[in-house]
C-alpha cells in the first residue's frame, strides 16, 4: 500500500478527539489521525493549505433515481406564483419531446392551494404535463396527462391515495399519495428507458461528489433502481456506497404484503458490491403541507387523514421484517403515524424477542411529547431532514395545523436530550441535496432557499459540530456502518471532504457560499473542484 500524509489542515473528526491537523491514509484507511509531528512516515504528502476537512457526508435518506430525474426537470420551488409556474411550463414545452415534467412546486404558490388541470391546460394542452409537488407526495397533471393515464370519473381511489374530483365527480388534475405513485410515477417508470435512468444516476453521482457526499441511503428502492445502480457499478461509475431500503406498498392483502418483505430479504442476502439492500421502507402517512399526514388532532380546516397502513396490516409486516433481520424504516410525519410506527416496532420486539436491531422513523416533523423518549427506550433512530424546516417553505406547513403544534416543528434537540440516535439527511429531491446548505438550516433554523426570510424556531438550532456529527458519524451508525465509516479515525475508511472556507470560525453563513474542493472516497480523490 502507498501511504499518503495529508497535512496543514483542520480535520474535524466527528470522533472523541474532535480535531486533528494531519492524517495518514494507507490504501483505503486512516492509519494515523493527530498532530503532524507524530505522524507515521509516508510515501507522499498532500498540503491542504490550511483548509477545513470533514468526514464524508452520508445522505441517510434520499431517492437516487428520482433525484437524478429531478435534476433534469423544470425546477419550481422558487416559482412563487401560478403565473411563474405557467411561464416555466410554457418555456419547457418549446424544447420538450412530447411530455413536460417539473418538480418542486409549493401549495402556497397556487390560488387557494388548489391546483387544477385547467391551470396547466391554459398554457400547455397539447402534450401531457406532470408536475411533482415539493414533498413528492402528490402530482399535478393537465388534461392530456389524465387522458394518458386513463383516469376518468369512474377510476377508483387506490388504497392510501386520492384522485381529487370536482363537485360533479370529474378528476381535477391532482393525484395525492398512492394515486401519484400508482398512476403518474408508474407511467413514468414504464416509459423511461435504461439509457435515461443511467443518465439520471450519472447526474446524482456528480452532484453528490461535488457536495462532499460519499454515501447515501435510498429510501424507496425497487428493481429498476437496483439495476441502474448495478450498471453504473459495472461501468466503474459509482464511487458512492449505497445502502437501500426496499419499498413495500400496502396492497390490502397480508399475503402480498409479506411476499414483498420476503423479496427484500432475498435481495438483502445477495452480494451486490457497493449497492446493498439492508431493509424495507413503509410509508405510513402523507405530508402536513397536503393535509395527508396522520395527525391525532384535526387540521385547521377540520380534516383528518387516516394512516396509509392500518395497524392490522402493518404489525405483521414489521414483525416479519424484524424476524428476517431487515432494518425497518417507517415514514411518519404526523404524531398519529409516529405512534403507530412505535407500536409496530414494540410489537415486533415482543414477538421476536431480544436480537440486534436498529429500526428507524423517517421525518418526525410533528411528534407528540414523549415520542423521543419512547424511541430512545426502543433503540429507534430519528431520521430527520434539516432542509425540510427551511423557513421559506414553512408558512403553509404551519397554516395547515393552525395551532400551537407548529411551535414544536422539527424539534431535533428533543431526540438528543432523550438519548435517541439522530441521523440527518436531505430526502432529495423533496429538498436540495447540498450537504452544506443542510448544515446551514440545522445550525440557524434560517433559510438556505431565501436568506432574506427570518429564522423560525431558532431555539431548535444545533451547534455546527453536532449537526455535522448527525450527518456523518450518526448517519453511518443508523445503518450499522459506524464501526468502519462516518468518522476521521484510525481504522475508518478514508472518506472526507475538503472545504474552501472554515465555517467553524467564519460562522454558519459561510456554509451558503462554501465549496467542496475535494471529495475523497476510500483514499481516492473522486471529485476535485
Amino acid at each position: 500500500m502507498t501511504r499518503t500524509l495529508y497535512r496543514n489542515a483542520r480535520f474535524f473528526t466527528a470522533d472523541d478527539t474532535a480535531w486533528a491537523d494531519a492524517v495518514v491514509v494507507d490504501g483505503a484507511e486512516f492509519v494515523f489521525v493527530g498532530t503532524e509531528s507524530d505522524a507515521l512516515s509516508s510515501d507522499s504528502v498532500v498540503d491542504l493549505e490550511g483548509r477545513v476537512v470533514l468526514p464524508g457526508f452520508i445522505d441517510a435518506h434520499t431517492h437516487l433515481l428520482m433525484m437524478g430525474e429531478a435534476l433534469g426537470q423544470i425546477g419550481l420551488t422558487d416559482a412563487g406564483s401560478l403565473d411563474e409556474i405557467q411561464r416555466r411550463v410554457t418555456a419547457a414545452r418549446e424544447t420538450s419531446a412530447g411530455v413536460v415534467r417539473g418538480r418542486g412546486w409549493l401549495f402556497d404558490a397556487i390560488p387557494g392551494g388548489a391546483p387544477t388541470a385547467a391551470m396547466i391546460d391554459a398554457v400547455v394542452a397539447d402534450v401531457p404535463v406532470y408536475l411533482d409537488a415539493n414533498d413528492y407526495h402528490s402530482c399535478w397533471v393537465n388534461s392530456a396527462a389524465l387522458g394518458e393515464l386513463g383516469i376518468t370519473r369512474d377510476t377508483p381511489d387506490p388504497i392510501g391515495g386520492r384522485i381529487e374530483r370536482d363537485a360533479d365527480g370529474e378528476p381535477t388534475g391532482m393525484l395525492y399519495e398512492t394515486a401519484a405513485q400508482q398512476f403518474a410515477w408508474a407511467h413514468r417508470d414504464a416509459t423511461t428507458t435504461d439509457e435515461q435512468r443511467d443518465a439520471a444516476v450519472q447526474r446524482v453521482v456528480e452532484a453528490y461528489l461535488a457536495a462532499g457526499v460519499t454515501g447515501a441511503v435510498d429510501m424507496a428502492f425497487d428493481a429498476l433502481a437496483l439495476e441502474a445502480l448495478e450498471r453504473a457499478e459495472r461501468r466503474g461509475a459509482l464511487p458512492l456506497r449505497i445502502a437501500a431500503h426496499w419499498f413495500v406498498a400496502n396492497t390490502g392483502d397480508d399475503a402480498q404484503n409479506l411476499a414483498q418483505v420476503a423479496e427484500a430479504a432475498e435481495r438483502a442476502g445477495a452480494d451486490s458490491g457497493t449497492v446493498r439492500v439492508i431493509g424495507i421502507k413503509l410509508v405510513l402517512d402523507g405530508t402536513i403541507d397536503a393535509c395527508t399526514a396522520a395527525m391525532r388532532a384535526p387540521y385547521a380546516d377540520g380534516s383528518h387523514a387516516a394512516p396509509i397502513w392500518p395497524a392490522d396490516r402493518l404489525l405483521p409486516v414489521v414483525a416479519a421484517a424484524d424476524a428476517a433481520g431487515l432494518q425497518v424504516a417507517l415514514h411518519a410525519i404526523g404524531d398519529e403515524a409516529s405512534a403507530l410506527a412505535l407500536d409496530a416496532i414494540e410489537h415486533a420486539i415482543t414477538v421476536n424477542g431480544d436480537r440486534p436491531r436498529r429500526h428507524r422513523i423517517e421525518h418526525l416533523e410533528y411528534a407528540a411529547p414523549g415520542t423521543a423518549e419512547r424511541m430512545a427506550r426502543l433503540g429507534v433512530t430519528a431520521s430527520m431532514q434539516p432542509v425540510h424546516a427551511d423557513p421559506a417553505i414553512f408558512a403553509n406547513w404551519a397554516a395547515q395545523l393552525g395551532d400551537d403544534r407548529a411551535d414544536r416543528a422539527f424539534a431535533w434537540p428533543e431526540y438528543e436530550d432523550a438519548g435517541a440516535l439522530l441521523a440527518f439527511s436531505t430526502d432529495a429531491p423533496t429538498a436540495p441535496h447540498a450537504a452544506l446548505a443542510n448544515m446551514y438550516v440545522a445550525t440557524t433554523r434560517a433559510s438556505a432557499l431565501d436568506p432574506d426570510v427570518p429564522a423560525v424556531h431558532p431555539q431548535f438550532a444545533l451547534p455546527l459540530e453536532r449537526a455535522v456529527m448527525h450527518a456523518t458519524r450518526d448517519a453511518a451508525l443508523s445503518i450499522g456502518d459506524g464501526d468502519w465509516r462516518g468518522r476521521i479515525a484510525v481504522g475508518q475508511v478514508a472518506d472526507f471532504a475538503v472545504l474552501d472556507v472554515d465555517p467553524f470560525s467564519e460562522g454558519s453563513a459561510s456554509l451558503l457560499t462554501a465549496r467542496v474542493l475535494r471529495t475523497v472516497i476510500a483514499g481516492k480523490t473522486a471529485h476535485e473542484a
